[in-house]
């Protein structure tokens, strides 16, 4: 693994948190996870550029890590660095009366409290979304019917190169849990999101809502990942989902939830083996019994 001890050792010199054979069941909401033969916290994107260009020449694969959200870990770990974005990659700034700059590192839930702050308006819908913000451009992450794309002005990233550069949304291939990140290889750094001037008690009642909506509706007191299928046409998968009987079906400690069958949580000690097998066992019972294929949301690391 001497590439790899290369890369530790810039990172030790630029002055990122590094760690060899990190879990990564402590980095991921489903807690579940093998090892990464190496974690980086780097804290600017200058330290960033410097280990993915040597990452790069090294022929070293790496991960963004963003709060783990929408992750399953493989049990026996992965095979490259795992780099998580910390310090000025959470940075929050007002750049004019409406528009916000916001890190890549930031949680949405950071966001989302800054622009009611503010009194801005537009991203009510994110709150209690799990993740960050950089993850949520990426994957262009929505609910309640509002979507990154409404509000995001423009996406900042560092390229393959280690260069930077910034992409308008007119240019960003926004679609259903789509952006054009996940075709391009670059790295997410930090957003630019233009919102409307509202009263500050509007903007709480709206993001109450639709907490209270979560809370009622979703298991938030158990590890999962989220949602974990795609949103299929004309349908919900977890409507879909509990017409097959499928709430509360168990594998190991991988559940379906009895409160949303859209989530499979970790009811305690599930593995990436039980909550794989979990997921096949929906998508093949749900085509059998409705003839809708079901796709997977959830990233799978292995």
């Amino acid at each position: 693994m001497k590439n790899i001890e290369t890369v530790y050792s810039l990172a030790k010199i630029l002055g990122c948190k590094a760690k060899y054979d990190e879990s990564m069941a402590n980095h991921t909401t489903f807690k579940i996870g093998g090892n990464a033969p190496l974690y980086i916290e780097v804290n600017k994107p200058s330290q960033l550029s410097q280990i993915v260009k040597l990452c790069n020449e090294e022929n070293v694969e790496y991960f963004i890590l963003g709060n783990g959200s929408n992750l399953l870990v493989s049990d026996k770990g992965v095979d490259y660095v795992v780099i998580c974005l910390k310090g000025d990659f959470k940075n929050i700034s007002l750049l004019d009366n409406n528009t916000l700059y916001c890190g890549a590192g930031a949680s949405l839930a950071a966001l989302c409290r800054e622009a009611e702050k503010n009194g801005l308006s537009g991203l009510e819908f994110a709150w209690g979304i799990p993740g960050t913000v950089g993850g949520a451009a990426y994957m262009n992450a929505g609910a309640y019917g509002g979507e990154m794309k409404d509000v995001v002005y423009s996406v900042h990233h560092i390229d393959k190169e280690g260069n930077l550069g910034t992409i308008k949304s007119s240019d960003l291939n926004f679609s259903y849990r789509h952006s054009i990140y996940k075709e391009n290889g670059y790295i997410i750094i930090g957003i630019t999101v233009k919102l409307k001037l509202d009263n500050k008690n509007e903007i709480r009642n709206k993001m109450d809502d639709f907490m209270d909506r979560r809370k009622s509706k979703q298991p938030l007191e158990y590890p999962s990942a989220g949602s974990v299928f795609k949103r299929p046409d004309g349908n919900y998968a977890g409507t879909l989902i509990e017409q097959c009987g499928l709430k509360g079906k168990t594998i190991g400690g991988a559940q379906v939830s009895e409160k949303h069958a859209g989530f499979i949580i970790n009811i305690g000690g599930a593995t990436c083996n039980d909550v794989q097998q979990l997921i096949e066992h929906i998508q093949s019972t749900v085509k059998e019994k409705t003839g809708y294929i079901l796709e997977r949301e959830i990233i799978f690391l292995n």
